[in-house]
């Protein structure tokens, strides 16, 4: 195979997979004006349309999806095969991506890198917050951080943090103008902060849990945010109710920025879990991340 042909094939594997030029050049290193060259040089040699443009998206064509589906896996041979040589180094290196949520970025993935990567200056990370639940295969993940019950059964998990009760917060200034909420049922009457969930399109549905009743509301307000750090916000304002972690919450609570509220009501969620692919060989990199990450209770 021509050298010129296998990078041609790179550039379309990176811009099949990201669905965007802008994407794709960034990761390669490359101009989009010189990425976009690339792709019809390649499609003219092949005398097929490998790519669907548009003015918002780009899509794989019939032989376009054909082509991702039977050169990929191969290339994706060759990247596992140079990344297990890493073994052979003194110190393990290699790039490692996550895609995980911000709580859990936050309070577990932050800490244990900071412990783990100034004895590991070759490894490198990549961790991107999204709500969604990511295909860690068909996006090119390592791993993946979610809640327990959130990992597929096809997955291996690994548990990473302990589990976590949520709490109900407004401001005292919300309180002089509304009534605080006894029950689940009393949210209609109130302005809440919605979380977005990009996979389904919709908002994070607020569960409740009372001597073994559960109750789950959709909440209804001005406010949807993607990121809790302005759900945060807002509510100190003022300006709703926030459902979010204990532990998010707890300095503004104790300040007396913010009140907790039907705390009798808050459920306990699982922990946080690292999954990756059964089929997935760890390199030297990925495992040291796993075992920097694993949860183990201080409980005797």
């Amino acid at each position: 195979m021509a050298r010129e042909t296998v990078t041609d094939l790179i550039a379309f594997l990176a811009v099949a997979r990201e669905r965007s030029f802008t994407k794709a050049a960034a990761q390669l290193g490359v101009s989009q004006p010189s990425l976009s060259y690339t792709i019809r040089t390649l499609e003219a040699r092949l005398g097929l349309r490998l790519l669907t443009r548009t003015t918002r998206s780009v899509a794989p064509t019939e032989a376009g999806e054909r082509l991702l589906q039977t050169v990929g896996p191969h290339f994706d041979g060759i990247e596992a095969g140079l990344a297990d040589l890493t073994a052979l180094r003194e110190k393990p290196s290699g790039s490692l991506r996550i895609t995980s949520v911000e709580h859990a970025s936050d309070t577990i993935l932050s800490p244990a890198l900071a412990r783990l990567l100034p004895d590991y200056p070759d490894i490198k990370v990549e961790i991107t917050n999204d709500y969604g639940l990511a295909d860690i295969v068909a996006d090119r993940f390592d791993a993946g951080v979610r809640l327990g019950q959130q990992v597929a059964k096809n997955m291996i998990g690994v548990r990473i943090g302990p589990d976590f009760r949520q709490a109900l917060v407004g401001s005292p200034g919300y309180f002089k103008k509304r009534r605080r909420p006894r029950m689940p049922q009393d949210l209609t009457e109130h302005a809440c902060i919605n979380l977005r969930l990009p996979t389904s399109g919709g908002v994070y549905v607020w569960p409740f849990i009372k001597q073994g009743q559960s109750v789950r509301v959709r909440p209804e307000g001005q406010l949807t945010f993607n990121t809790i750090t302005l759900m945060v916000d807002m509510a100190v304002a003022g300006l709703g109710l926030a459902f979010l972690p204990e532990d998010v919450v707890r300095d503004q609570v104790e300040d007396g920025r913010l009140v907790r509220i039907m705390a009798d009501w808050s459920p306990t969620m699982p922990g946080y879990h690292l999954y990756y692919p059964s089929r997935r060989q760890p390199t030297p990199a990925f495992a040291l991340l796993v075992e920097a990450l694993r949860f183990r209770s201080s409980a005797p």
